[in-house]
């Protein structure tokens, strides 16, 4: 990876030429950026064995990674999990398994919840027409709830991946999953599908789990201009792309994605804004015309550290406030089942994968169901939308009583 070094350089002369390589059609449908330009990196994780595909997405250039996992039959034929766009690149790299191991057999859609997750599985699953499309339960989508038929699905091609199906092995021998969920959130319900592949020792989630990385992914770092746009501390600031530049844009979009209004972060008013924004280097439209209407205090980078947590296996903060702790019932009951399975390596469709772990990991994850850490400031925010929502009815309160 290089950088360039030059501090006269406009971070906008950083974005990656378009190509028909990474075309994605479908973007004005969940206008998320990158919109229609969506670069794949492909990776392999077990040789011969299993794959990650990963893409970005986000708002206002707070972007994440996506991710697609693929796995060798023990027979013949792959099963991909949690699609992604199915771009020209991306399907290329998928070709070369179907060459090497054989035809896609079934696909699984793992989120009960998510317009920015449901609206790839349609166009991959057209590509694949010979596979079995898996479908969590209670599947519905925000703002607007499209059911997968109307997305150009074979309705046969489609089952619903209910709970006592497992006993039914409707999944390779190789496979085993759980469903946590479903949590009723009042506009629908969280459920999602955890998937064990037993000869790689791998778990695979979606949203459930994540490892929130110190520097910026690879993935992230293709197209670095978001990465730079959330390293400047004001709107007047030309950025020099450096490592340690990308490092602090990085983390300052992790406490965007995960706290959406982190406590270190101060809001402009609306004048002062616009007068700095016309002081800016750099008014183009890609700088959304200077306009950077936040600036950050001298202890941010503290807030980051204490939602990296080392790296370690953890709940979202999203998660936590807002979802899970809505029925502690269901999640332990989750989190008994996934914890029989032998895990060594989880990969989750955001953030960092794979990474090592054990089922006492994974059980450590989720100790804010029964042991409530001390109040934090980051997560005022998450809390205030929390008692916003349940008092105006939009989502029940939180189950009481002991989860175990």
């Amino acid at each position: 990876m290089s950088f360039n070094s030059s501090t006269n350089n406009s971070c906008t002369n950083l974005r990656p030429a378009p190509s028909a390589d990474w075309n994605w059609p479908w973007w004005p449908i969940v206008p998320l950026y990158p919109y229609g330009q969506r670069r794949t990196l492909a990776r392999e994780i077990v040789p011969d064995r299993l794959w990650i595909f990963e893409q970005i997405q986000g708002i206002f250039y707070v972007v994440v990674p996506i991710r697609m996992t693929i796995v060798r039959l023990e027979t013949e034929g792959l099963l991909v999990y949690a699609p992604i766009a199915p771009t020209p690149e991306c399907l290329r790299s998928v070709m070369v398994l179907v060459e090497k191991f054989g035809d896609v057999r079934y696909i699984i859609f793992p989120t009960a919840s998510g317009l920015e997750h449901k609206i790839f599985v349609a166009p991959f699953a057209r590509k694949f027409p010979q596979a079995k499309l898996l479908v969590v339960p209670h599947t519905w989508s925000f703002p607007v709830n499209l059911p997968l038929s109307w997305l150009g699905l074979n309705r046969e091609q489609i089952q619903i991946l209910e709970p006592e199906l497992r006993s039914q092995k409707v999944l390779p021998r190789e496979f085993d999953f759980s469903i946590l969920g479903s949590i009723s959130l009042g506009l629908g319900d969280f459920a999602e599908v955890a998937l064990f592949h037993a000869p790689s020792r791998s778990l695979l989630v979606t949203d459930a789990l994540v490892s929130i990385p110190f520097d910026p992914p690879e993935v992230v770092q293709l197209d670095p201009y978001p990465l730079l746009f959330h390293a400047r501390d004001f709107a007047t600031e030309t950025i020099e792309d450096t490592p340690e530049n990308r490092r602090k844009g990085w983390q300052r979009i992790a406490l965007f994605a995960f706290y959406f209004q982190p406590h270190n972060l101060k809001v402009l008013p609306v004048r002062q804004s616009l007068s700095l924004a016309l002081q800016s280097p750099d008014r183009s439209r890609h700088n959304y015309f200077g306009f950077l209407p936040w600036q950050w205090t001298e202890q941010w980078q503290r807030s980051f550290l204490d939602l990296h947590q080392q790296g370690a296996v953890q709940v979202a903060p999203i998660l936590q406030t807002l979802i899970l702790n809505r029925n502690p019932q269901i999640v332990e009951r989750w989190l008994r089942e996934i914890s029989q399975w032998p895990i060594e390596r989880l990969i989750a469709a955001h953030l960092t994968a794979p990474i090592s772990t054990t089922p006492a990991q994974l059980r450590q994850a989720f100790a804010f169901l029964h042991e409530p850490p001390p109040p934090k400031p980051d997560f005022a925010f998450l809390q205030t939308l929390n008692d916003r929502f349940t008092r105006w009815g939009i989502t029940p309160p939180i189950s009481p009583g002991d989860p175990n």
